[in-house]
């Protein structure tokens, strides 16, 4: 059970105020606990380094002093006992008030604002027409899966001729700027493809038809934008050597293709399998196309006030959740705004459609839990863990225990019941077909006119 208790306000535009107490208890063995870590580091006479109790310590910095490293290292425990004991969603940052530290033996109170998921009045929830397609895979894609299969499979042979676009050059290069060679500037048997548009302007469009031992000076214009400042918008020279011309040959599109590139025996099994897994990755997108496509219909009925405040908060947390995913890359928020070149205000507006979505979506799925009374039993809880646990390399048990001390087996019972209320709303749905495309019907009066 959570040690702290807290009693909920509501305020307009979907916002709360959380009224939270914690225990004497709670907040003595916290002050308990940042003695202990403080007596580590404090130097007594009569006492070892790190074993002085915690009421010397107390004692020697002061009662207050402790209290405020005790309540910087709980309050964000506490904040998050205090959103489960309130039973609410939140949405974006909080304002916290915590008020005056208390005395020996009273307990702690501060209160949270914070905007919350909005509340849903269902409509037809029940029986909504959705369209679905049949998974498909069209010949003119499985053309380009065997083409790049050739692409990959290519070689590039020697030639004997003037280099000409899709050739490789291979090639030594020397530049300069004023007569005076650059950092960076120089190359050894560097591949160069024609017609790749790699390097900068100019540079490649140069090279065409030189020959293998060809000896060339040519000048470029580096872009006003090149990431190397000292180098950007300047003329600069390159000293071209040109060792050998490639010609990228690609294998015959035959049954010893088929065997060598992927152990078929014919290329009409290879474009079979071809076709068969693209049918299978279109089967999975159609599914997840058509759950969003459901809840969204769902959702169409429904009414939903949602404040502009909670979607400029929801669009601010997918800002911060999509840099946190970009951190594991090793990018940060300031190297990402650097590489797209844009402003943070206007990715973040730009964000603002889709929270509000996910709002919607969001409060629909929490009004089917309460209306259908959907809830994920200990056999659901089980097998979610079963199926986790070979991924995670330990027992479901293990793991409930994990949740359990985490506090997060919540979490998991309204993740299960989210998901069992989306699986309502598909089971219940009415599938249709596609409406014929605008552009065929298109196409189709042209004809008839013609």
């Amino acid at each position: 059970m959570p040690d702290v208790t807290a009693t909920v306000t509501e305020l307009p535009e979907s916002r709360v105020r959380v009224e939270a107490e914690v225990p004497a208890a709670e907040v003595e063995s916290r002050v308990n606990a940042a003695a202990r870590a403080l007596g580590r580091d404090l130097k007594m006479p009569g006492f070892r380094k790190g074993k002085v109790p915690p009421p010397i310590v107390i004692q020697r910095v002061g009662r207050l002093t402790v209290l405020d490293e005790a309540v910087r290292n709980a309050l964000g425990r506490w904040y998050t006992q205090a959103i489960d004991a309130a039973d609410i969603v939140p949405v974006g940052d909080p304002d916290i008030d915590l008020g005056d530290l208390p005395d020996e033996g009273q307990p702690l109170t501060f209160t949270i604002e914070i905007g919350v998921r909005p509340t849903a009045t269902l409509g037809t929830y029940k029986g909504v027409k959705v369209e679905r397609r049949e998974a498909e895979a069209r010949d003119e894609d499985v053309d380009t899966e065997i083409e790049a299969l050739r692409e990959r499979q290519a070689k590039l042979e020697p030639v004997e001729r003037a280099a000409a676009d899709g050739d490789h050059l291979v090639i030594d290069f020397v530049g300069s700027i004023d007569d005076v060679p650059f950092e960076g500037g120089e190359g050894r048997d560097q591949m160069i493809e024609l017609g790749s548009g790699r390097m900068i302007p100019g540079f490649e469009e140069q090279l065409t038809g030189l020959s293998a031992g060809a000896e060339e000076t040519i000048t470029v214009t580096f872009p006003e934008d090149y990431q190397a400042e000292h180098l950007a918008g300047k003329d600069a020279q390159f000293a071209i050597s040109v060792k050998d011309v490639r010609e990228k040959q690609l294998p015959e599109l035959d049954d010893d293709f088929a065997s060598d590139a992927a152990g078929f025996d014919t290329v009409d099994e290879l474009r079979e399998d071809i076709a068969t897994r693209m049918k299978e990755t279109d089967a999975d997108r159609i599914e997840g196309e058509f759950r969003e496509a459901v809840l969204d219909a769902v959702a169409a009925e429904a009414t939903v006030e949602i404040p502009p405040a909670l979607i400029d908060a929801r669009a601010k947390e997918l800002w911060d959740r999509m840099i946190h995913s970009l951190s594991h890359q090793g990018i940060n928020k300031e190297l990402y705004l650097q590489m797209t070149g844009r402003e943070e205000a206007d990715i973040v507006e730009e964000a603002k459609p889709d929270a509000e979505q996910a709002l919607r979506r969001e409060a629909v799925i929490a009004a089917v839990i309460e209306a259908e009374d959907i809830q994920a039993t200990d056999a659901d809880i089980l097998d979610a863990l079963t199926e986790a646990s070979a991924r995670e390399n330990a027992s479901p048990e293990k793991l409930r225990k994990q949740l359990e001390q985490n506090g997060r087996l919540d979490e998991l019972r309204d993740d299960i019941a989210q998901r069992a209320a989306i699986d309502f709303l598909i089971e219940h749905a009415e599938t249709v077909a596609p409406k014929p495309a605008k552009k065929a019907k298109a196409k189709k009066k042209d004809a008839e006119e013609a």
